[in-house]
């Protein structure tokens, strides 16, 4: 069984920055990409940045310049650091892995979601 444990969400006002951090946990052997989605209420979750094993990196374009992606494969864990938050980035953001677990199997999972509130 694996896990991705999320944290780092919570409200910060416009232009601030927050820091969400992702660890995967369990019978893992390697992971592939690892990234970041959000969904805002009434609309689609959507892909805001992703970070491949090697380290290649894709954002939104409503989030170049303004967020970073990494991962430290030691750990299990990938990061989001946001700045110049925007009122349109209030989300659940959630983090997902696609990756192989110790008996050889492909598996992509998904965290339980941090909200993230941008708000005078």
């Amino acid at each position: 069984q694996v896990q991705l444990v999320e944290s780092g969400g919570g409200l910060v006002q416009p232009g601030g920055s927050l820091r969400l951090s992702c660890r995967a946990s369990g019978s893992i052997f390697s992971i592939n990409d690892m990234g970041w989605y959000r969904q805002a209420p009434g609309k689609q979750r959507e892909l805001v940045a992703a970070i491949t094993s090697g380290g290649s990196t894709n954002y939104a374009d409503s989030v170049k310049g303004r967020f970073t992606i990494s991962r430290d494969n030691a750990k299990n864990t990938v990061y989001l650091q946001m700045n110049s938050l925007k009122f349109e980035d209030t989300a659940v953001y959630y983090c997902n892995a696609d990756l192989w677990d110790s008996r050889g199997f492909r598996h992509n999972y998904w965290g339980q979601g941090t909200q993230v509130t941008v708000s005078s």
